[in-house]
């Protein structure tokens, strides 16, 4: 349940520019531009939203490339909607560039008939947008594990639970440890845990090549040789099972909101429900009956909306982890149909319980879960008679009542899309054509109340309002794929958008994507109020209306970013860790985003014609620091600022042993050296930027600060890829840039992709890159040094070089006479002899 927690904790002020307005004359203050942050794929829709606080009328608009400064594309007739006014904006404009798919780094030029020009800050159109993306929100999964925690390193909540409402068993203890915790307080709720492991399941099966396998089982860096995203699935259906410990025996919650006592870390739980602070919490049996919530009751009619839950995730998760855990899902497999029992003996809805407060998880709904629970049951066993019982089912609720609609209560129609609409209208015949149009009716519905919105949002603007975002989102790329159908591509565009910052607040509401970006710097979380970072990856609730704000208990936006310019009317948003209503994240909505990030990655994917396996690059802050762990391929790279001694050497062994090599250069070695360039041109090999100017990105003693502002760095980088222009390598045949010094953070890489280039560095551990000390330095590495120490890394390290991304320096000091670029052609010898392979970086990169 969503945490109700009075925060204490000083906030800081969120500064961060949206964008730069450049004048033809001096331009009004009072005008932005947003988008997507992330940016686009090439064949996606991309629409960008002008706001002005004063009357204005668009002329035109032009996409300027970034690199060369050209105009690559024009607005036509028809790119340029007018959208009226919108609280204190008078004047908003939707400016459509769908029809630019080419791939690189752009900014916009909107020009007014009031002589002013409003310019974006940079983004990307690139089918790499997306990459990483779905895993990455699996670092807020993480964060919320209860029982061992891998974000603190702890474990919470170890003595879970003792049972109550139960006819016989009440007050005896059932270990139900494990799951994740609900928002940022520490309760747990099978109907939002269910539906966020359906989600991840349902990622998991469409798009498996856009997750990929960095952490173990127990959260913790490293590799299992499971996808991230099943290992977060197997913790969820683990507690599932513990949710349902017999035949008949449903769970629906555990703690109540007897836990909002004030922020704490989870492994110091202070909440005490009769038997000590910290110590046992109580898990709620299903009882089909109305439960407590707060002075009243609430209006549970019966079982089923739980029981649809647990068939659906057991029966598909079987299937989905019998790879990985065979006898888990043998366990699991066998509970799908007892579950589905329960719902057909106790039709209704089974809502959640409060103790003090009077929120609840109302839910009101629960034919969509039978429906989807009927489907993976047919799925699994092939019975038609659970395919007639979801197609009943599913009449009786033929478009999740919530579309279209202007208000609900919280959580009332849950989960906020019906899968078992869409398993259904992937059938061939009559009835994949029913269930279509229901899934359209929808999407119609929701268009309809936004379409005349300039951000094109037919939202309702209720409690968790992204999530239900996030649901019609997942609905409207459904859709279309099923169909074909892109009647509402344009909308669906919106709304991807709207998450990732083109909302009136110029914010994407997922924590740290991207990391250069303008995200909620204070969720509602003790991982704020402790200082210990953010919750990355995490999607907060997102806009309420006014009406809603102000109801609330012990709510306020002290200290917070309050976006009061840019308030848009009936809803508002605020960046504050006291604002729980707009500013909390939430597990299931978090969970939800896995399907549409890594539906798009699959897109980009495809859109370049490339195979859609899971990325195998290892990345560290955003950089490759390694390409494919299980493969024997060394990649070498080559950096020089302003010495180049050992150029003529190292290009006649590349070329004596039919290598091709990566090289990167400052704006200082490109002006020096020309010849050289020029000849790595001739030969074939990668030729990338190493920056301009050579300069520190952060400061050695502190990674995560930053020594350069985003327009240093954009400049910077322009001048150095005008450069490689020169030399006839244009940015798209450079997208791979290695960082001066070989240091850089997240922020960086983020700063990077917006500008169409991915980051590279060396893989750590050999001392290649130690080639450039001098005997009078402390830590002065030989030749002989070096090569002991790569032979050392090949034969301890678990998948040897493999991956590896070796950087030689191309010239060193003078007074460094032993140089090790001489030792390249025995290097070579030896590591073939050892069964390796030399590729170029794009190659390994890229296969």
């Amino acid at each position: 349940m969503k945490a109700r927690i009075f925060l204490t904790a000083a906030a800081y002020l969120l500064t961060c520019t949206i964008l730069m307005v450049l004048p033809v004359k001096k331009a009004m203050a009072g005008q932005w531009i947003r988008m997507n942050q992330l940016g686009y794929l090439p064949s996606s829709s991309k629409v960008a939203v002008l706001m002005s606080n004063e009357k204005i009328s668009v002329d035109s608009f032009s996409i300027i490339d970034a690199y060369s400064g050209k105009t690559v594309y024009k607005s036509a007739p028809g790119d340029i909607r007018a959208t009226g006014s919108l609280q204190n904006m008078d004047a908003t404009f939707r400016l459509n560039f769908s029809a630019l798919e080419t791939e690189g780094a752009y900014r916009m030029e909107v020009n007014t008939s009031e002589g002013t020009r409003v310019t974006s800050d940079l983004f990307p159109i690139s089918s790499h947008a997306y990459d990483g993306s779905a895993d990455f929100v699996l670092n807020y999964m993480r964060q919320q594990r209860c029982g061992w925690n891998p974000f603190f390193r702890d474990s919470c909540h170890t003595k879970d639970a003792i049972i109550v409402y139960h006819p016989t068993k009440s007050g005896q203890h059932l270990d139900v440890r494990g799951g994740w915790h609900d928002a940022s307080d520490c309760l747990q709720y099978t109907t939002t845990t269910a539906n966020a492991i359906y989600q991840m399941m349902y990622a998991y099966e469409s798009n498996p090549g856009s997750f990929t396998d960095f952490y173990k089982a127990d959260g913790t860096p490293g590799s299992n040789g499971i996808p991230d995203i099943v290992d977060e699935i197997y913790w969820g259906l683990d507690w599932l099972d513990r949710m349902n410990p017999e035949k008949g025996e449903l769970y629906n919650q555990l703690a109540d909101d007897r836990d909002h006592v004030g922020m704490r870390v989870p492994s110091d739980d202070q909440a005490d429900y009769g038997w000590g602070k910290g110590m046992e919490r109580p898990v709620y049996f299903c009882t089909g009956e109305p439960q407590q919530r707060g002075k009243f009751m609430n209006e549970t009619t019966g079982i089923a909306s739980t029981a649809g839950k647990f068939a659906s995730d057991f029966a598909y998760g079987a299937r989905i982890l019998e790879p990985f855990y065979p006898e888990f899902s043998k366990k699991i497999a066998a509970k799908a149909a007892d579950a589905f029992q329960v719902g057909l003996d106790n039709p209704g809805v089974c809502q959640t319980v409060s103790v003090v407060s009077p929120y609840i998880y109302e839910e009101g709904n629960w034919t969509d879960d039978m429906e989807l629970g009927a489907m993976e049951l047919f799925r699994s066993t092939g019975n038609r008679m659970y395919r007639s019982m979801a197609i009943h089912y599913g009449r009786q609720e033929q478009t999740t009542p919530w579309m279209g609609a202007d208000t609900a209560r919280h959580y009332q129609w849950y989960p906020f899309m019906n899968m078992g609409h869409v398993l259904l209208a992937k059938e061939q015949g009559a009835v994949g054509g029913e269930f279509v149009s229901f899934l359209r009716e929808g999407i119609r519905k929701t268009y309809e109340r936004g379409k005349d919105s300039p951000f094109l949002n037919g939202i309702p603007s209720i409690w968790c309002s992204n999530n239900l975002t996030t649901a019609m989102l997942t609905q409207c790329i459904l859709y279309r794929q099923i169909t074909g159908d892109k009647t509402y591509e344009e909308m669906e565009g919106a709304l991807r958008d709207w998450l990732l910052g083109c909302n009136p607040w110029g914010i994407s509401m997922i924590v740290e994507l991207p990391k250069g970006g303008n995200f909620p710097r204070q969720p509602h979380s003790y991982i704020i109020n402790y200082s210990m970072g953010n919750t990355t990856g995490g999607l907060v609730d997102g806009p309420v209306y006014d009406t809603i704000f102000g109801g609330l208990i012990g709510i306020s936006t002290e200290g917070g970013t309050n976006y009061e310019e840019f308030q848009p009317g009936r809803m508002v948003y605020h960046d504050s860790t006291h604002d729980y209503s707009t500013n909390e994240p939430t597990m299931d909505g978090t969970a939800s985003l896995t399907f549409p990030l890594s539906a798009y990655q699959k897109e980009g994917a495809q859109w370049r014609d490339s195979s859609i396996g899971s990325d195998k690059n290892v990345y560290y802050q955003g950089g490759i620091v390694q390409t494919d762990p299980s493969k024997k391929r060394i990649s070498l790279v080559f950096t020089a600022a302003d010495k180049c001694d050992g150029a003529d050497s190292i290009l006649s062994t590349l070329s004596e042993y039919g290598i091709k090599g990566s090289f990167f250069f400052t704006g200082e070695f490109f002006e020096k050296f020309p010849e050289v360039v020029q000849r790595i041109v001739k030969e074939g090999h990668y030729l990338g930027s190493h920056s301009y100017g050579h300069l520190l990105y952060a400061p050695w003693e502190d990674r995560n600060t930053l020594l350069v502002t985003k327009e240093e760095f954009q400049q910077d980088i322009l001048k150095s890829y005008n450069l490689l222009q020169r030399a006839g390598v244009s940015p798209q045949k450079a997208r791979y840039f290695m960082p001066p010094y070989e240091y850089y953070n997240s922020v960086i890489s983020s700063w990077a992709k917006d500008m169409g280039l991915q980051i590279v560095n060396y893989t750590s551990g050999t001392y290649t890159n130690g080639d450039y000390t001098t005997p009078d330095m402390s830590s002065y590495y030989s030749s002989d040094f070096i090569m002991e120490k790569v032979l050392e890394f090949e034969s301890t390290r678990e998948n040897g070089l493999n991956g590896n991304i070796m950087l030689i320096h191309l010239g060193t000091e003078d007074s460094r006479t032993d140089k090790f670029y001489r030792r390249l052609p025995e290097l070579i010898t030896l590591l073939r002899g050892k069964g390796y392979e030399f590729v170029s970086l794009e190659e390994a990169v890229e296969g």
